[in-house]
């Protein structure tokens, strides 16, 4: 069982989602907007019950490092950056070769407490329902679980963790605000057949394609919400609508950055391959141009307009 704040801090954790989710209130596109539902589960989640006592700051100081904040050291400063809105906590590096104790790192994050305005974000342009068939890939803290089990009914809610003790560890952190959605420890790239087809797939870890098995286990009209890596650096929010037959198409709706999927952190595989254009100049930006997103056969194609 997660520890629970000390009294004298619950005050403070309230304060600071509100104010956190008055801040997210000020964006006038995705969030929120026409989501009441998840304006509503954000206020009654404690986003700081799903996070460890130890984690990475995401910005290196001065040399170079990202330092440990613990929450037994300083309570009101590890309670602030949980509600920092545009703030990820690294709750995972190398892997668990490196742990908090190790103190300060350079080692690559392999998971974490994703930012509340990018988990808002992506829920919003899920848009899920309470009839829904729900898979999340990267259950991670289980933070944008519990988001979600506020709108999808348990029953229909599976969520899997390529990491056996993250797993495990989410699991316990959900069922101790009793919600109870399916989480298995597996490859998230290989979906959840045995509970398929599913109307909407998240996934919140990037990949540089599709993997075939999230669109082989879609039901036709599902929605499909992933970060797809991209040659300008970043990852673009791609949301995709399934066509039932293992294809899709849909379009990038804004920038984010996630790490990537254990299975495409590496490919030798050039842009072009993954179906990315040439573009000569700067890439436009979301809001100057459409990068619609077809896969189709197996083939992953991006045209820009």
């Amino acid at each position: 069982m997660i520890e629970t704040l000390p009294g004298e801090l619950e005050g403070l954790a309230v304060e600071l989602r509100a104010a956190c989710a008055a801040e997210i209130d000020g964006r006038t596109v995705g969030h929120f907007n026409d989501r009441p539902w998840l304006r509503e589960a954000f206020l009654e989640v404690p986003r700081e019950h799903f996070v460890p006592d130890q984690v990475w700051w995401p910005t290196p100081r001065g040399d170079g490092l990202h330092h440990v904040i613990d929450r037994r050291e300083r309570p009101r400063a590890w309670l602030k950056g949980v509600y920092r809105s545009r703030a990820s906590l690294i709750t995972q590096v190398a892997d668990g070769t490196v742990r908090p104790e190790d103190g300060p790192t350079d080692e690559p994050f392999t998971s974490a407490v994703s930012c509340s305005a990018v988990v808002v974000d992506m829920l919003h342009y899920l848009d899920a329902g309470p009839d829904d068939t729900a898979l999340e890939i990267g259950t991670g803290s289980g933070y944008s679980t519990a988001l979600l089990a506020h709108r999808v009914c348990p029953e229909n809610l599976v969520s899997i963790e390529i990491d056996e003790e993250l797993a495990d560890r989410a699991r316990q952190a959900l069922a101790d605000l009793g919600l109870h959605p399916t989480v298995v420890a597996g490859d998230g790239e290989a979906g959840h057949p045995a509970r398929a087809p599913y109307t909407r797939i998240i996934s919140t870890a990037a990949v540089r394609e599709i993997p075939q098995a999230w669109l082989d286990q879609a039901a036709p009209g599902a929605v499909i919400v992933t970060p797809l890596y991209g040659p300008f650096g970043h990852d673009g929010l791609l949301r995709l609508i399934a066509d039932g037959h293992g294809g899709g198409q849909g379009r990038l709706v804004t920038g984010v950055a996630f790490m990537k999927t254990r299975g495409q952190r590496r490919t030798d595989r050039s842009f072009a391959d993954l179906g990315w254009p040439t573009v000569d100049g700067p890439w436009p930006a979301y809001a100057d141009a459409l990068y619609q997103v077809t896969v189709q056969d197996g083939h992953q194609r991006i045209h820009i307009s």
